[in-house]
Order: C-alpha cells, then sequence, then structure tokens
C-alpha cells in the first residue's frame, strides 16, 4: 500500500561530516536490533511509516521539520545495510536515483528474487508520486529497500520551489498502484492539486485509456480548432487557478499519443508506464475526458516527534556529541549481549533504558 506523506520546509545548509560518521553506526545498531526481534519485513513496515521514519531521523540528529532528514537519513540507511545477507537498497538523490534499477536487480540476483518485478513496483511508485498526484512537487529523491523475501519499500521526495517546501511519500508491498492505492497522508494541502488515481478519477482513467486506444490524432481539433469561432463570440479569460488546466500539446507530444495508439495499452496503469507519458500528456488526458465525456476530475489534495540527541541546525538544541557516543555503544553492546545467547538480559537493558 501507498503508506502516506509528510511536508517539510526547505533549509539550507547540509549534514556536518563529524555527525554523518555517527549516523551510519547508529542507524545500523538500530535496524540489527529490529531485525535481530521482528524480521526484515517488519524493519521495511516501519520505514514505510512516515511518522517512524521521521522519528528515526530525529534520532539520529535530525530536526524535525527539515528537508535534509530524508536524503541524509536514507543515505545512512544505504551505507548501513551495505553488506547485509538478507536486506538492501538502492537508489538515492539526484543522479544516484537514476541508478536504482541497475542496482535492484543486483540485490535480486544476490537473494535469487524476480528483478523485473522489483523495478517495476519501483518505477510505478515513483511514477505514480510523480506525475499522476500534480502538487507542484518534482521528485529528486527515490529510495528502494528489499529484503531476500521480496518484501519492499519506497521513500521518495519531490521539491515545490513555489511554496519552498518538499513532500515525503512511502510505500509498502503495494497490490495496487493506479486504481485508488490505499494511503495515510499528514500534511498540507496544496491548491491546484490534480490527483489522477483517486477514486473520484476512477471514470477519467478509464475514459483516457480509451481516448489513446481510439486515435488521439482524431482529436486535435478539440484542442487546436478553436480559431474557427467568429469575432463575434464570447470572451473567457480564465483565472489563474485554472492554468494547470491548459493542454498545451507539441508535435512531439501528439506522437507520443499516438505512438501509444499504436501500442494499444489495455490499463490506466499501462498506459502511465510508456516510455515519455509524464505529467503534461497525463493532464491532457484528464482534460479532454471532461471535456468529451463531462467526466468528473478529482482536484482534492490526498494529504491527511520526537527527539533524542538533537538536531543538526541546534533545533531543539545542539547535538550531544557525547550522549550520541553512548548510544551507539550502548546498543552495540546489546547486539553483542544478543549474538552471546543473552536475549534476556539485552531486552531487559532496552527495556530499563526506555
Amino acid at each position: 500500500m501507498k503508506t502516506g506523506s509528510v511536508d517539510l520546509p526547505l533549509h539550507p545548509g547540509k549534514c556536518p561530516r563529524w555527525l554523518f560518521e555517527r549516523m551510519r553506526p547508529l542507524t545500523k545498531s538500530i535496524a540489527t536490533i529490529i531485525i535481530y526481534n521482528y524480521g526484515t519485513r517488519e524493519l521495511l513496515s516501519r520505514l514505510a511509516d512516515p511518522m517512524f521514519f521521521q522519528a528515526l531521523s530525529c534520532t539520529i540528529g535530525f530536526d524535525w521539520h527539515s528537508s535534509g532528514t530524508t536524503t541524509t537519513t536514507c543515505g545512512a540507511l544505504k551505507e548501513a545495510l551495505c553488506g547485509s545477507e538478507c536486506i538492501t537498497a538502492a537508489g538515492g538523490k539526484g543522479k544516484t536515483s537514476r541508478k536504482a534499477p541497475e542496482e535492484i536487480e543486483r540485490g535480486a540476483a544476490r537473494f535469487g528474487l524476480d528483478g523485473e518485478s522489483l523495478k517495476g513496483a519501483s518505477f510505478l511508485a515513483a511514477k505514480v508520486d510523480g506525475s499522476c498526484i500534480q502538487s507542484g512537487h518534482s521528485l529528486y529523491h527515490h529510495s528502494f529497500l528489499f529484503d531476500e523475501e521480496g518484501n519492499w519499500a519506497v521513500i521518495q521526495q519531490g521539491v515545490n520551489h513555489a511554496t519552498k517546501t518538499a513532500r515525503r511519500y512511502h510505500w509498502f508491498d503495494a497490490s495496487r498502484f493506479v486504481d485508488d492505492p490505499p494511503d495515510k497522508i499528514a500534511g498540507v494541502p496544496q491548491p491546484q492539486t490534480l490527483n489522477l488515481v483517486s477514486w473520484e478519477s476512477r471514470e477519467m482513467r478509464n475514459i483516457s485509456v480509451d481516448i489513446v486506444k481510439d486515435n488521439p490524432s482524431r482529436l486535435r481539433r478539440y484542442v487546436d480548432g478553436q480559431t474557427i469561432l467568429g469575432d463575434d463570440c464570447p470572451h473567457f479569460a480564465l483565472p489563474e487557478r485554472h492554468e494547470i488546466l491548459k493542454c498545451d500539446l507539441t508535435e512531439k507530444d501528439w506522437k507520443l499519443l499516438n505512438d501509444a495508439y499504436e501500442l494499444q495499452p489495455e490499463s490506466y496503469q499501462e498506459l502511465i508506464c510508456l516510455k515519455g507519458m509524464g505529467k503534461k500528456k497525463l493532464r491532457a488526458l484528464a482534460l479532454l475526458s471532461k471535456l468529451i465525456y463531462g467526466t468528473e476530475l478529482d482536484w482534492k489534495d490526498p494529504v491527511k516527534y520526537s527527539f533524542a540527541h538533537g538536531g543538526k541546525d541546534g533545533i531543539p538544541f545542539p547535538v550531544q556529541r557525547a550522549d550520541y557516543d553512548h548510544s551507539i555503544e550502548f546498543l552495540r553492546g546489546v547486539i553483542e549481549e544478543a549474538k552471546d545467547g543473552e536475549r534476556e538480559r539485552a531486552l531487559r537493558r532496552l527495556a530499563a533504558l526506555a
């Protein structure tokens, strides 16, 4: 399922090296303890929970409202899980995110899993949040984590420069992507948000596929043929809030829609997977669906902490290095005790700390 998202303000600055060097071992210790007690599926499930991920970020030294929590925490996770025999991470920020398919393929081969299925899940999760929920956020970070049993989680983030916010999205073992995927989203609703995968948009999805299968070249008159109207026609000035409805397709866009017609996609999921089928083309198909058949479009944004060692920006207080190092050593000791057969004693130590 899609498990939710969270909105974060953008902050300048970067994680200092001395802090990241501590984040890796602390993250590894926390992940190891969760895997030891509950298994890899439970770790992935927790990482797919926006609030758990936020709490983890705060525990290893980030402010609750810093956009850097996503990229740096995922970076620490990826390095912490490197070499693990039961779980791995792929992707990351910017150019690294585009390496996700090849990294997934390598990890799947190591675990004896179906790499194509995992790569498909990674692609669809990014496609839905990047193109099908149009809130003004452009994806720039994509992390895909999976275990030896084929369980997986996605943590990805987009940026909206106009509102100076970032939005993080979480997924866990989804079985459906475009047919009203369940979600639990916390954040500030954005105006002009077009949701193409909600229940309310189900008829639009069916008609978008029908439009492509019925040769979109016939539909150009609905978009390009407005000049035949006489001079005495009424003039309409669209308010700025409807600007997103513009169907400004180029010749290249029309060629893509005609190529899609040749392929005859059977479902909306197949349609959005076509190469080049991005925000603009999907929005144009939604508008044509509304214009010709009167289908409803969903314009509602689908949006619905803890401190341990301080935050890198000094909020609510500066990172306490001695306390941070003590936590790393304490958890290392617990893990060693558990490995030596002293599991109950290790758990009692953790309970006493809590």
